[in-house]
């Protein structure tokens, strides 16, 4: 199983923290990492739904597909923390040191997190994907994924915040601040 990593960047104002919605729904880009010509776009992933995987194997993943001229299928798992904190663990790779006597997860820098206002123009590991078979290349926002906290304490549910267009704005009447997202980007890295 090959680990990606979805990584987010976006020029923010007036927010502490942009989060995805629990349960949101994934929409990605794949490909056959073997074939140039084999892609799917748009394709929707529940992270809430499993699929049993058919065989020995016996894993439980979020999508699969066979590819044309394959007889396996190739699956995509959306991880939870501690699944990611794992696969980071067995990926061998090391993305920083971690600290001494720490469980091994949460020091790593590529580690999902939440986006906040320190990591403004930034890249910041946010969703982390585990494949066989299958490579995620685009991310696409469909609005309704994302959780906005302004500077103020307001919180705008993911009903609210639709970054479909790449920028968001909105204003927290509660505080008297104006929010906005902008130049809202993303890259999917393997590790």
């Amino acid at each position: 199983m090959v680990l990606y990593i979805l990584y987010i960047k976006a020029d923010i104002e007036g927010i502490e923290s942009i989060k995805l919605q629990p349960n949101a729904n994934i929409c990605l880009d794949i490909r056959n990492p073997i074939s140039d010509y084999e892609i799917r776009e748009k394709v929707v992933i529940d992270p809430t739904e499993f699929i049993e995987q058919d065989g020995n194997l016996g894993e439980k993943h979020n999508f699969n597909i066979t590819w044309e001229g394959n007889k396996k299928k190739s699956v995509l798992t959306v991880l939870d923390p501690e699944a990611t904190k794992t696969a980071l663990k067995k990926s061998g790779k090391k993305g920083g040191k971690s600290k001494k006597g720490s469980s091994g997860g949460d020091s790593d820098p590529r580690m999902p997190r939440p986006y906040t206002e320190e990591d403004n123009g930034s890249y910041v590991p946010f969703i982390a994907l585990e494949c066989r078979g299958i490579e995620p290349y685009a991310f696409h926002p469909m609005g309704g994924e994302f959780v906005v906290r302004s500077e103020g304490g307001f919180v705008f549910d993911s009903e609210e915040v639709d970054l479909s267009e790449d920028d968001w704005a909105d204003y927290d009447a509660e505080n008297d601040i104006s929010i906005s997202i902008s130049e809202f980007e993303s890259k999917i890295d393997s590790v």
